[in-house]
């Protein structure tokens, strides 16, 4: 999710598997619900977790799969897919949080490609100022994604 300043959307919360932990910064989204398209789970999510509406999603850039362990030690498996989304920016909302949303997400902000490359915390997908670099090096929302 970028503003219209080239600023990307992060939020900071931690693991439910490590509730007291220090957390990480990571991007909008979530699951695809039964019947949805991946597309379609991507403009949900974004609604739901930012309460903008007027969201121009471009491009999948990014798949990556990744294994994380809940708060009973069970593996479960993410396959991660990445859009490009544009908004106008602005401040959050946090009414379309689920619980889970609510407990574990500590900060939401917006962040300069400058200040993601300088970030000492954890961010997740590693290797998304890279990524970013190159987003926000094209013309337009294409990026081959490699």
């Amino acid at each position: 999710m970028l503003d219209a300043q080239d600023r990307i959307l992060l939020m900071k919360g931690r693991l439910p598997s490590d509730p007291t932990g220090p957390g990480a910064w990571f991007t909008v989204g979530g699951g695809v619900e039964p019947g949805e398209t991946m597309v379609q789970a991507a403009m949900r999510e974004v609604i739901e977790e930012t309460g903008f509406s007027d969201i121009e999603l471009g491009p999948l850039i990014w798949r990556r799969e990744a294994v994380y362990s809940d708060r009973q030690q069970r593996p479960w498996r993410f396959s991660e897919s990445y859009f490009v989304a544009r908004c106008a920016g602005g401040e959050v909302s946090r009414a379309g949080w689920r619980a889970l949303e609510r407990e574990f997400v500590d900060d939401v902000r917006w962040w300069s490609l400058a200040e993601l490359i300088a970030c000492d915390e954890p961010v997740f997908p590693e290797g998304l100022a890279d990524l970013m670099s190159r987003v926000l090096a094209k013309d337009s929302f294409a990026c081959d994604g490699n």
